[in-house]
């Protein structure tokens, strides 16, 4: 049974960013990057992961006590109805999810057609991911979700996917972009993914099906399809780039995050 004791949960027990958990991959705060000025955008505010649904007793009081109250779930309904996430019994964040599909069969959870799984078929099917998401509608609306709820609800928030590693890495990339965080800064932080300490988790649950799809899949073709890669986000910038001009001219027309909406978010989220 979960304790509501506050005083168990195990905010200590982290490493940089990361948050150490036996159920939640890549659970990690997203702030404390720097700001020109001086600033840094908030910590204790801003978190990401992967999915819940084998976290731990322990997990859900850590989650408790981060005081999340809006939580961004970027998974399809297949993937929620699949992995539903554990809740805290106490749990009472507003939880926005798309109704619907996100991701057309995620090459990290073992779909898109039986292939012998090479390090750059690997590669291949991930950059044909981050190709596809600037015009998946599904993730244009979520993306939207995400910054109106940011916008507009107050205390912390958790942006997560399965994997927590793609469509959440762009979320939290594309929110340092709106609150003014350098460029190499935000490449640091996508890539932070490939230092979880929590990757058992990952390949504990997702593993079995991609070798039940792929067959045994060597370690480099693994961690680019488990870990992220710099040209994933590139590739996600260079599409934005060559189709609106900029990454803040689709932000502000694709994703309704225009002057006024940054100058509150920023209000909001850098100190």
């Amino acid at each position: 049974m979960i304790s509501d004791s506050l005083e168990a949960a195990p905010n200590s027990a982290r490493i940089g960013p990361f948050f150490f958990t036996q159920g939640i991959h890549n659970l990690r705060d997203y702030g404390g990057y720097a700001i020109p000025g001086g600033e840094r955008v908030r910590t204790g505010v801003l978190f990401r992961s992967g999915q819940h649904m084998e976290a731990s007793d322990d997990d859900l009081v850590l989650l408790h006590a981060l005081d999340i109250r809006t939580v961004i779930d970027l998974r399809g309904v297949s993937e929620r109805e699949g992995f539903p996430c554990r809740r805290h019994p106490n749990f009472a964040a507003q939880v926005i999810a798309h109704d619907g599909e996100t991701s057309n069969s995620p090459p990290h959870e073992g779909g898109g057609g039986q292939v012998v799984m090479t390090p750059q078929k690997a590669r291949e099917r991930m950059l044909a991911v981050y190709t596809r998401m600037p015009v998946n509608p599904a993730m244009i609306a979520m993306f939207t979700r995400y910054f109106n709820a940011l916008d507009e609800n107050d205390g912390g928030s958790l942006v997560h996917c399965f994997a927590g590693k793609d469509r959440t890495g762009i979320a939290a990339s594309l929110l340092l972009h709106v609150l003014g965080v350098h460029h190499d800064d935000i490449v640091r932080e996508f890539l932070l993914t490939n230092d979880a300490p929590t990757r058992e988790i990952l390949e504990r649950q997702s593993l079995p099906r991609m070798e039940a799809h792929y067959g045994a899949i060597e370690p480099e073709a693994l961690h680019n399809l488990m870990g992220v890669l710099p040209e994933y986000i590139d590739t996600y910038i260079a599409e934005v780039t060559r189709d609106h001009g900029s990454l803040d001219a689709y932000l502000a027309t694709i994703l309704g995050v225009d002057e006024a909406r940054k100058q509150r978010l920023r209000a909001k989220l850098v100190a």
